[in-house]
């Protein structure tokens, strides 16, 4: 985790001028059941595509609220970072994306028995978005919505 003041001047200056949202209660839900039974998907705000999709645009005011479906036999190594911000290091996502799409991890814990299965699909969505009332009026429940088709029991948030 970075401290403020290894950030620019600017990015400094925006994070305290920010008007941060506070979301209470946190929306929870308990598990139904152990998570080596479950199926589970990432849900990662790197904002990585595959080659071929569009990428994240990153002249949209507010930030792109859109997101891409990566399905469960993608190549992690194959991932394309389009991350808009410049607020981090991104050497490390570009060198290894499981970093940002812990994709193959995932594979090895239900090779393990220590989750249940790997989702179909996982979605991929651009961080660092200063005005979320489109993700959270629209992209969230597209995204919540494509889970639950395909009886998504654990996603796992990655955020970047």
């Amino acid at each position: 985790m970075a401290r403020i003041d290894e950030f620019s001047l600017p990015v400094q200056l925006f994070l305290r001028a920010y008007p941060w949202r506070r979301i209470d209660p946190i929306p929870w839900a308990p598990p139904r059941r152990p998570l080596a039974e479950s199926r589970v998907a990432l849900v990662s705000s790197a904002g990585l595509v595959l080659p071929g999709q569009e990428r994240f645009d990153d002249s949209v005011r507010g930030g792109d609220t859109s997101f891409r479906v990566l399905p469960a036999d993608t190549d992690v190594s194959t991932l394309i970072d389009t991350h808009r911000s410049g607020s981090f290091d991104h050497k490390g996502l570009r060198r290894d994306p499981n970093l940002g799409f812990p994709l193959d991890r995932l594979r090895e814990l239900a090779a393990a028995g220590r989750i249940g299965e790997v989702a179909p699909r996982h979605l991929s969505f651009m961080g660092s978005i200063t005005a979320p009332g489109r993700l959270i009026r629209d992209s969230a429940p597209a995204m919540a919505d494509l889970l639950a088709e395909d009886q998504v029991d654990v996603a796992l948030l990655v955020p970047v």
